[in-house]
């Protein structure tokens, strides 16, 4: 457990970097295009699209199934030194024909994923499109590259060179702001050299994210080489597997198709780039905690279910599901109170931050189902079974499409984000609860009773820790305290949203330790082994 501990500790700590520095390049490029209007989203729709095929290089076909195969991998004679050279020229031609046929597609994609914009706005999202869509093979290498280091247990490059990304983009928009000015959201504001500097700063800083992890290459071990005899290495297994996932994360890409299309009928109003900062912040609590416990314990869950260790496999589950649900009960509980200083980070004024909070706290319903998903779903992988996470998924996608449909029919237009952002929520609760209920079954059990006793005490001590929240936010001014800015300065009123937001949620943090310590939780002593472990030394 202490590898484990350490592990970690150095994927919480690049998380968090990653994220805070990823948050400030999010609130420096919304102060150049801003957060409201139909520039700003032109721009992220057109850069949305390549981190949808991320997705599906990474989760779909990367994370479900590479992962177990380099790790079986290993046991070859020559350390899977043949395999990977041969899956890295396979995935290189892959990444660069992606690559292209979008570009070719860039007019069509733009008007798959909008409805009702006019002429200039979709020229504009097109124009974009056409930067920001090589991204996808620099996303692919990373994903590739990074996935492997963290089968071979490296795990710290993959977490921390999204930093660099961030680093260059933040000199890149902030140069963008110096030449051109702030709050560039009308489409009428744009030439081709503003569209020049946005869209090629934006797939700089995914080059350079890409191009960091080789430098840590040589911690693999392994030596690389092109390779294009592709017979015998197992590469139609990866297919058959890459299949089902292939289908079940393109289910997912139609999801949220529909969900991009009906919010975009919002554009002007809380649109996709209010969802796109929202849904950053929401990630702040689920990468800390769930990706960067859940990530070692993956390999480990690996391990042991390829030497059919199906004990040791539940136990881990359900240990890491406990672990998890402390840590991400507790920040989302207090992200939840500070939504409204929150979501003032990433706007222009404090009334488009009152708009904007409605769109966290949907999405933060959903925060401790989709942790606990990453975990159950990888179980599933890690016995090489891709077809029962897309039949599960299919319910997700479903309610998803169907949610999202009645949104865009009854919501406000002011509040459709926010519904959309609901409906998945909801969508994904029943999910894990159908994904858990599986994987019980099929590993004969998962400690059940005792992990619904955890949350018991979670939720618990989360009530009133939310009211602390809450309340300190009221003591602090509300909609017209310092929390909010209102200073006429972007910069200062971004700041003490920031702060605030740590202010607020500190109060509920402190309370729902507080309560847990009264209830005696073994979870909270289990937690605080765990994190002593994080240090050096231990």
């Amino acid at each position: 457990m202490s590898s484990l501990g350490r592990a970690s500790a150095l994927l919480g700590a690049g998380t968090l970097v990653s994220r805070v520095t990823g948050l400030i390049r999010t609130i420096v490029l919304l102060a150049a295009i801003g957060s409201f209007g139909k520039a700003s989203d032109a721009f992220s729709i057109a850069n949305q699209l390549p981190n949808n095929v991320f997705t599906i290089i990474q989760t779909g076909i990367l994370t479900a199934v590479i992962i177990p195969q380099i790790v079986r991998a290993g046991s070859h004679r020559d350390g899977g030194r043949a395999y990977i050279s041969k899956l890295f020229t396979l995935g290189t031609l892959v990444f660069l024909a992606a690559t292209a046929v979008a570009m070719i597609a860039a007019p069509l994609l733009i008007t798959l994923y909008t409805s009702d914009w006019d002429k200039n706005q979709i020229a504009l999202a097109t124009a974009f499109a056409y930067w920001c869509l090589p991204q996808i093979f620099f996303y692919g290498l990373y994903a590739l590259i990074g996935e492997t280091l963290n089968a071979r247990k490296v795990f710290g490059p993959y977490t921390w060179s999204p930093v660099a990304n961030n680093v260059v983009s933040i000199i890149g928009f902030l140069i963008f702001i110096a030449l051109f000015g702030e709050n560039r959201n009308q489409v009428e504001m744009w030439n081709p050299t503003m569209i020049s500097v946005m869209g090629a700063t934006a797939t700089l800083g995914i080059a350079v994210q890409a191009g960091i992890l080789l430098f840590a290459w040589r911690s693999t071990g392994l030596s690389l080489r092109p390779d294009f005899a592709w017979r015998g290495v197992g590469l139609r297994n990866v297919g058959t597997l890459a299949g089902w996932t292939f289908l079940m994360v393109i289910a997912g890409q139609i999801a949220g198709w529909v969900q991009t299309r009906v919010v975009s009928e919002a554009t002007g109003h809380a649109s996709s780039t209010v969802m796109m900062a929202a849904w950053l912040v929401f990630m702040l609590p689920y990468s800390i905690f769930a990706i960067s416990i859940g990530t070692p314990y993956f390999t480990q869950i690996a391990e042991h279910a390829a030497a059919k260790r199906d004990l040791d496999v539940r136990a881990d589950v359900a240990r890491c599901i406990r672990v998890i649900s402390l840590f991400v009960v507790g920040s989302g509980i207090a992200l939840a109170a500070a939504a409204v200083p929150a979501t003032r980070i990433f706007t222009t004024t404090s009334e488009q931050a009152v708009q904007a909070a409605p769109v966290l706290i949907c999405y933060l319903v959903g925060l401790l189902p989709l942790a606990l998903l990453f975990i159950v779903q990888r179980a599933f992988y890690a016995y090489g079974d891709t077809r029962t996470p897309f039949y599960f998924t299919l319910v997700q996608v479903a309610l998803i499409i169907g949610l999202s449909r009645l949104a865009g029919a009854v919501a406000p237009i002011e509040q459709l984000a926010a519904a959309i952002a609901l409906g998945q929520s909801i969508a994904g609760i029943i999910q894990t609860i159908i994904a858990i209920w599986i994987l019980r079954n099929r590993l004969g059990g998962l400690e059940i009773p005792k992990t619904l006793l955890s949350l018991l005490r979670f939720i618990i001590a989360a009530i009133p820790a939310g009211f602390a929240g809450w309340g300190t936010y009221l003591l602090l001014g509300a909609e017209s305290g310092w929390t909010l800015g209102n200073t006429g300065s972007n910069v200062l009123d971004r700041l003490l949203g920031a702060v605030g937001t740590g202010v607020i949620g500190l109060a509920a943090v402190i309370v729902y330790v507080i309560v847990l310590l009264l209830l005696r939780a073994p979870e909270l002593s289990a937690a605080t082994r765990t994190l002593r472990r994080f240090l050096p030394g231990r």
